[in-house]
């Protein structure tokens, strides 16, 4: 090989290593923008490309081979700390970046406005609201990212809720039909403000469709702890002046929503009530005692005090 091939190959590898150059800087010069929190499922680097273009990226199969480089993103919650950036500075972030989680406890018997207060407390996300009805979050505990926007905190504890709802739904009847499901949630709200522990929720439940089967009122105080009374001591002036439809010592029938959120032990005792005849029951320190009959149910108080 002369000198003179020598050098034309030279200059020919120099004008590709300059073009690739100057390719790779359009490319990762190339602006983007994102949410600030992004969420990155389990799965392999296909499924994440896709989640991301699905989710409105500009994100492209090229972006595969150079986040394989740059060191796979671990599955969860991705804070990039910004939302403008270059395509490189946004592919490192993704790949290297967390976020700071905290933990949100949604417990069976909490109401929404104790569980937004307590999303907006930790999340720092003023006002905060989801248009989602009473009693259908999942009681869990989610660990979400500061950061997080609103619509995105609501999206994500509507869709893991509706999912578990579905499943219990089709357990149970092997359909899901919304309207008729809410009834049996409203009963489990209940059950869940009244029942000492999970063994009292069948025979709670029984007490309820026996009462509304005989065209009494349900005459129970748990159904008036609902949205900010939540925690609040039931007292003769408020069973009084409550003309909400929470008041069933006022009211025939059901509330017209749930009254808290549900565990899953009281979803299926109000499937699934006691075969008894109870029509009242009443607190005796840690459980309480059930009764088919007025005179029973007297004896009960008596018994207790």
């Amino acid at each position: 090989m002369n000198k003179k091939n020598i050098i034309t190959k030279i200059i020919a590898a120099i004008e590709v290593l300059f073009v690739f150059t100057i390719f790779f800087l359009f490319y990762f010069t190339h602006p983007i923008q994102t949410k600030r929190v992004i969420y990155i499922p389990k799965g392999n680097t296909n499924y994440t490309i896709k989640t991301l273009q699905n989710s409105g990226l500009d994100i492209t199969d090229f972006d595969k081979l150079i986040i394989y480089l740059m060191g796979y993103p671990q599955a969860g919650w991705v804070d990039l700390k910004g939302t403008k950036f270059t395509k490189g500075d946004f592919l490192y972030r993704l790949t290297h970046y967390k976020a700071a989680l905290k933990n949100i406890m949604i417990i069976p018997g909490e109401t929404n406005y104790f569980i937004f207060k307590q999303i907006e407390n930790k999340l720092k996300i003023k006002n905060f609201y989801c248009n989602i009805d009473e009693g259908f979050i999942k009681p869990d505990t989610y660990r979400l990212p500061i950061g997080m926007k609103r619509d995105d905190v609501c999206k994500y504890l509507y869709e893991k809720s509706l999912k578990w709802h579905k499943n219990l739904a089709k357990k149970f009847f092997g359909v899901w039909n919304y309207k008729t499901y809410k009834k049996y949630l409203i009963i489990a709200s209940i059950i869940q403000k009244e029942a000492a522990n999970s063994n009292e929720m069948k025979y709670v439940s029984a007490v309820i469709y026996n009462r509304l089967k005989k065209h009494m009122k349900l005459q129970m105080d748990g159904s008036l702890n609902y949205g900010k009374y939540s925690h609040t001591k039931i007292t003769p002036k408020m069973l009084r002046n409550d003309n909400s439809s929470y008041n069933t010592y006022k009211n025939y029938g059901l509330p017209k929503n749930p009254v808290c959120v549900v565990s899953q032990d009281a979803i299926i005792a109000a499937v699934f009530p006691a075969k008894v005849n109870y029509l009242y029951f009443v607190k005796c320190g840690k459980h309480h005692l059930f009764a088919t009959t007025y005179k029973a149910h007297l004896r009960n108080i008596r018994r207790c005090k």
